[in-house]
């Protein structure tokens, strides 16, 4: 059944780190994204937003899109430019797109945070009250990272996982988990999860 009413479909924020940090792997992340829709398109569909920052204070988002090729042509449009990270500028932008309309899932894909963590959890708190789950991947190992995704994404109630840059099929999966929660709620979560792979049951545990 689709999480919203009358078989719409499900509305997810994509945000990345376009930093110079993520240059390396952005190809990659982007030939992997349009997996999320295939798992949604059997639950009643998807709309994706794609936000990106990069550089000096530069934060964008683009239109609203539902087929797996206009958000992959959105993707491969963006360089990753050297600067600092803007996760709270990700979680307002958030926070004003579900209180126009509903926002089933944030999904924020980085490998730092130079940011202060209470803030960003307070931030995350006000999205958790709106019913908006985020789900932060973490490429890498970075401590700091991993302290601040953490704490958003309890907050949230969503999950936090890290993957190997290097090995797309592990994006791959969180994605399609994303998808999967953003589509058809968590009961269409936990059967993807009961035949996937261990990655998605770790963010099914997470979010029950």
């Amino acid at each position: 059944m689709p999480v919203q009413p009358g078989g719409r479909a499900g509305r997810v924020v994509f945000a990345m780190d376009a930093t110079a940090s993520r240059e390396p792997t952005w190809d990659r992340a982007a030939r992997v994204t349009g997996e999320m829709f295939l798992e949604a398109q059997r639950l009643g569909g998807l709309e994706v937003q794609l936000v990106y920052y990069r550089g000096f204070d530069e934060c964008r988002a683009s239109r609203w899109v539902a087929e797996p090729r206009r958000l992959v042509e959105l993707m491969t449009r963006v360089t990753c430019r050297a600067g600092q990270t803007q996760i709270r500028r990700v979680l307002r932008h958030a926070l004003a797109e579900t209180r126009r309309e509903r926002v089933h899932a944030l999904v924020f894909i980085g490998d730092c945070c130079e940011e202060e963590v209470d803030e960003l959890g307070a931030l995350a708190g006000e999205l958790g009250i709106h019913g908006v789950r985020a789900f932060l991947f973490q490429e890498g190992e970075d401590p700091v990272a991993s302290r601040a995704f953490a704490a958003i994404a309890r907050a949230t109630g969503g999950a936090h996982c890290r993957f190997d840059g290097s090995a797309p099929s592990e994006l791959r999966d969180l994605l399609r988990a994303v998808a999967a929660y953003a589509a058809g709620g968590l009961e269409a979560l936990e059967d993807l999860a009961d035949r996937a792979s261990p990655t998605v049951r770790l963010i099914a545990r997470q979010i029950r």
